[in-house]
């Protein structure tokens, strides 16, 4: 089999099109936190366990379609899923924008958690794919800043439209079925993956392998030395990472209007003022981010995260510490968190596995932070220095995990490379510097 290296001719356009899968993703949380607990909550009578159910569904909702968009994309393409997911995405915000009921926000929630769950694993990874060599991590955080519109974007309309109430929502769930619409008929002008193709020809040629071969396209293969050490190194992290940050997305809004006694507008347009600096860090890191000094950056933002869940679980939960943690954490995760958990997710597995297990962290990683949603209002009412103690100790976890365990780990061989092949080169850690570790001695 030739290269696999990318063929399209406009390599940025994909990673547009499919990175705004990130966008709508960011956009969709932030947008349910807003709406339904805030402009939707008097109007339909929600309570504090009404808007926990929703936004923990919607989160379980994404796992759900995180689990198996990511396996149908790796076995049937990209380009076939995420056009579905776009078009489930479509109508789950519109079920939300005519909600007069809390029957409809429920499918709603439903149908745009399992929708943009089916897409962000497949979307990734066609991003990654048709990227020209060298600038493949480079446009897997472009996709992240995508992610970062999508929250200006909303904050924006939230902070200056004046809308209350059922109107305030509907606007916002509107913006989000116009860019949907938008870029679900974009993406039809995509071509498949090429590396994808190749990969699934190359598989497809060889069905009855020995049965001692790992061929990196089953699903048993991903839980089989060495794939299912970085299917447990970044599934930790993202989850461990993505607790605090999901309770800023989903219940930002809720924590400043309940624990600090703060207005929704002022809580938008206090959120805006870091955006900017996290959007510059953004473009500084892309340029960093595919050569060696990935790590420091890396490591700089980790300790920015750590510090700023510090200052609520210590010093209390006020307006102060509230809107430090988001300035603070904003800034850090322009360097680590979920920008470089997606970079993780598309080096450390093989091309027929990649969105399986991108799709597999993900779901476990929404799933948990679905769960502690249930209870997130409550909790953070009735045991606030405990629900915030436990927000930095998990961070602390996922620290040390990014900066002790994942970079320890090899880069496993393409599913595309014949069986007979000679033995792989020692790998390279994730800071481009070769290891004495063969792929079977790199065992955490």
């Amino acid at each position: 089999m030739s290269g696999l290296t990318s063929t399209t001719s406009n390599p940025w356009k994909t990673a547009t099109l499919a990175g705004m899968a990130s966008y709508l993703d960011a956009a969709a949380l932030v947008t349910s936190g807003i709406a339904i607990g805030g402009y939707y909550a008097a109007p339909l009578q929600l309570s504090p366990e009404s808007i926990g159910s929703l936004l923990g569904l919607q989160t379980l909702s994404f796992a759900v379609g995180a689990l198996f968009g990511g396996r149908l994309g790796d076995r049937f393409g990209r380009r076939t899923i995420f056009t579905f997911s776009l078009v489930l995405y479509a109508a789950g915000i519109l079920l939300l924008l005519v909600a007069a009921s809390p029957a409809l926000l429920y499918a709603g929630v439903v149908a745009t958690g399992v929708a943009i769950g089916a897409d962000l694993p497949v979307s990734l990874a066609l991003v990654n794919e048709e990227a020209p060599p060298g600038k493949k991590a480079t446009m897997v955080v472009f996709s992240s800043m995508l992610w970062l519109a999508g929250i200006v974007a909303v904050l924006l309309l939230s902070s200056f439209m004046g809308a209350q109430g059922l109107l305030g929502g509907r606007i916002l769930f509107a913006h989000l079925l116009a860019v949907a619409v938008v870029v679900l008929l974009l993406r039809l002008t995509l071509s498949e993956s090429a590396e994808w193709a190749a990969a699934r020809r190359a598989a497809d040629a060889h069905p009855n392998a020995a049965s001692g071969t790992i061929e990196f396209s089953r699903v048993r293969d991903l839980f089989r030395a060495p794939t299912v050490y970085a299917l447990l190194a970044t599934g930790l992290y993202y989850a461990t990472w993505n607790l605090g940050a999901n309770t800023l997305g989903q219940f930002g809004t809720f924590l400043w209007t309940a624990l600090a006694e703060g207005e929704v507008a002022q809580y938008s347009q206090l959120t805006l003022l870091g955006l900017p600096v996290g959007f510059v860090a953004g473009l500084v890191f892309m340029r960093v981010v595919d050569r060696p000094a990935r790590h420091a950056w890396f490591a700089a933002g980790t300790a920015l995260i750590v510090v700023a869940w510090a200052l609520p679980a210590l010093l209390g939960p006020g307006k102060f510490t509230l809107v430090a943690v988001m300035l603070v954490s904003g800034l850090g995760n322009s360097f680590a968190g979920e920008s470089v958990y997606k970079i993780w997710s598309q080096e450390l597995f093989p091309t027929l596995l990649r969105a399986t297990a991108t799709g597999v962290t993900m779901a476990f990683t929404r799933a948990l932070a679905g769960l502690a949603a249930l209870a997130t209002p409550a909790f953070a009412l009735g045991h606030t220095e405990l629900f915030f103690g436990l927000l930095l100790g998990v961070t602390v976890i996922s620290a040390v995990i990014g900066l002790a365990w994942v970079p320890r780990l090899p880069k496993t061989p393409q599913a595309e490379e014949p069986a007979d092949a000679s033995p792989p080169q020692a790998p390279a850690d994730l800071s481009g510097a070769p290891t004495p570790e063969t792929t079977e001695k790199a065992v955490p």
